[in-house]
């Protein structure tokens, strides 16, 4: 007998250097040693951040006054956070990232959906964070030392730049939680510090373009470029929705939900700090440098740097270097890990270098060659597009199970198997599968971006974009009705049955494949009660 028996009841954690060896599979119970502030610095670090203020700046982009923006930006960060928080509890409860879980209500093969939506918005906002970041150190540069702005520069800049936060997502979460911790202190004391740089030159009375003297045409574009911008604000907590549990599953089973929620919620109201900095220099910008805020080419990061006294350039050049490697770890270490159990030959590193380089390229095709960058507002809407009614999906699916999970049956698909309760049919849940899909098609037939895309119905709400509200009422009543109308076997239910979804007792497929217990078992018939 040990003289200390309570010695071994915690594990200690492992050596920032240590290359995480873990990929989607459960994490064991001994090594959940994070908390649920850990998750707050993860979620609010990944976007205390220079591309944060990139988005910011869209209601001045789009005409706001700085009123009008301010009101957009906190309706767009609060209704965020509140669609986002309650996907932080399926971490703790299964262990395993998000796209996972969904195993439970979208079938073992349908959670190749999670993968799929993390992994456009893994590329969307790393390659945001490269370019910000990679423009604002060759600006600052150049007004430090005399660095030419040329291509060759910012190619330095960008290889180098995503380099770093490729190294950090190698060596994994314990890495990257560090590199939060710093970036949340240190972003936050710089951001500060660019108040007081720009409190001089800042008028709140910015009036933008819907002014009392618009004509009727102009004004007629208020309402949609107030939706829009707070489409664009919504946009960035929301794609933290397929990565939350790639950073709570490291969080114990036990932990209170109301404070992993918690710090989910929290973490995105903090972000107001990021996104009113980049409102509050995008409207000295568009007074003191308007060229810099033209919708057609759009340069926030020339405009900072162009008003920003001599002494700011350093720390902007801090900022991006901090904040960019905070958001670029938060986006593709997620991607990486889930990218792993798609392919499960690959192992996390494997995978995390593949996706990547996968990247890398595609931030210097669209940097120099296809000019995507001004197409971020679009692709940060179609994302809010497809992944909102994914997690409208999981939620009420939560619910009605009642929290209760198999976690053996949710790693069927990574371990190459077939069966068990999630299996459903031919391993594809048919009801949240329909929900998802249709939810996001008549979201983006209603879209309605001015001047960017429209679809086919965008403008029967008189160029409202009525697409986020529309998709998410589509996708609650339209499970919800399915899961009336064709009940789930019984025994995808926990012991307590199921809430607001009728269930059917049917013959549930044995897990059968590499590892299972007895590949020659029959089908399992769970019974009742």
């Amino acid at each position: 007998m040990p003289e200390n028996p309570d010695s071994s009841s915690a594990a200690a954690p492992p050596s920032l250097t240590e290359v995480e060896t873990y990929g989607v599979e459960r994490i064991p119970d001994a090594d959940r040693t994070a908390t649920p502030l850990d998750l707050f610095r993860v979620a609010f670090g990944g976007a205390n951040t220079f591309s944060t203020c990139v988005l910011g700046a869209f209601p001045i982009l789009f005409g706001l006054s700085f009123w009008q923006g301010l009101a957009a930006t906190v309706l767009g960060v609060v209704a965020g956070a509140l669609i986002l928080c309650p996907m932080a509890v399926f971490g703790p409860v299964n262990g395993t990232n998000n796209a996972v879980s969904s195993s439970a209500h979208l079938g073992v093969h349908g959670r190749v959906v999670g993968s799929f939506l993390s992994l456009l918005t893994a590329i969307a906002f790393f390659s945001i964070s490269v370019w910000s970041s990679g423009d604002a150190l060759v600006g600052g540069a150049h007004r430090l030392f005399g660095l030419e702005r040329g291509n060759l520069s910012y190619v330095v800049a960008y290889a180098l730049f995503a380099g770093l936060v490729l190294a950090v997502c190698v060596y994994g979460f314990r890495f990257m939680l560090f590199v939060n911790k710093i970036a949340v202190t240190s972003a936050t004391v710089l951001f500060l510090l660019g108040a007081i740089a720009f409190a001089g030159d800042f008028d709140p009375s910015y009036a933008g373009t819907f002014t009392a003297s618009a004509d009727p045409a102009t004004k007629a574009l208020f309402w949609p470029s107030f939706i829009g911008a707070a489409l664009i604000v919504l946009s960035n907590p929301v794609s933290f929705g397929a990565f939350l549990g790639d950073w709570s599953r490291y969080i114990p089973a036990n932990t209170p939900r109301r404070k992993v929620v918690g710090a989910a919620f929290l973490s995105q109201i903090a972000t107001l700090l990021p996104f009113v900095f980049g409102l509050a220099t995008a409207s000295i910008i568009a007074k003191q440098a308007p060229k810099y805020v033209d919708p057609s080419a759009p340069d926030f990061v020339g405009g900072l740097l162009a008003i920003s006294p001599t002494w700011f350039f350093l720390p902007v050049c801090l900022l991006a270097l901090i904040g960019g490697m905070s958001t670029g770890t938060t986006s593709l270490y997620g991607t990486g890990l889930d990218f792993s159990s798609v392919f499960p030959r690959l192992s996390r590193v494997q995978a995390t270098l593949v996706v990547g380089v996968l990247s890398i390229a595609f931030i210097f095709i669209g940097r120099f060659g296809l000019n995507l960058v001004q197409s971020i507002s679009t692709f940060a809407t179609m994302i809010i597009t497809c992944t909102t009614p994914w997690m409208v999906v999981m939620m009420l699916g939560f619910y009605t199970r009642r929290g209760w999970y198999d976690p053996d049956a949710l790693q069927v698909f990574n371990r190459r198997q077939r069966g068990g309760r999630y299996w459903f049919t031919h391993g594809w849940n048919w009801r949240g599968m329909t929900a998802w899909w249709v939810s996001a098609v008549v979201g983006v037939l209603f879209t309605d971006i001015p001047g960017q895309f429209v679809g086919p119905l965008g403008d029967l709400a008189n160029g409202v974009d009525i697409s986020l509200p529309l998709s998410l009422a589509v996708a609650a009543i339209l499970f919800l009705a399915l899961l009336r109308l064709f009940p789930e076997p019984r025994a995808a239910y926990g012991p307590e049955g199921a809430r607001l979804a009728r269930t059917v007792e049917a013959p549930i497929p044995a897990i059968t494949g590499p590892g299972a217990l007895d590949e020659s078992a029959p089908a399992l018939v769970v019974e009742g009660g």
